[in-house]
C-alpha cells in the first residue's frame, strides 16, 4: 500500500512572542481580581480564628460559637469563593 505524501509545513514552533500570548490563559486584571478573591477568602478563615480557652477544664459557648465565627466568617469566605468564580468567567473587553 502506497504512503500519502506528506507537505512539509513551514514552521513547526511558533514563535516567542506567540508561545508567550499562548501561555496567557488570563488576562492580567483577572489575575489581580483572583488575587483580591484570595485575600478575601484569607480574611475569612482569619475571622473564624480564637475561642482557645486558657483552663481546659471550662467551656466558654459565647466565645466558640460567637457571631463573628459562625455568621460573618462563612459569609466572608464564600464571598471570596464567588469573587474567585468572577475573576474566572470574566471575559476580556474587546479592543476596536
Amino acid at each position: 500500500m502506497a504512503k500519502p505524501i506528506v507537505k512539509p509545513t513551514a514552521s513547526k514552533t511558533a514563535q516567542p512572542e506567540e508561545q508567550v500570548k499562548m501561555l496567557d490563559i488570563f488576562p492580567k486584571e483577572n489575575y489581580r481580581i483572583m488575587l483580591i478573591g484570595i485575600i478575601v477568602i484569607i480574611v475569612g478563615f482569619l475571622l473564624m480564628l480564637g475561642g482557645k480557652s486558657t483552663d481546659p477544664n471550662t467551656f466558654n459557648a459565647n466565645d466558640v460559637y460567637s457571631w463573628r465565627r459562625i455568621t460573618l466568617a462563612p459569609i466572608v469566605i464564600v464571598g471570596g469563593l464567588l469573587i474567585e468564580v468572577y475573576a474566572i468567567m470574566r471575559r476580556p473587553k474587546q479592543q476596536a
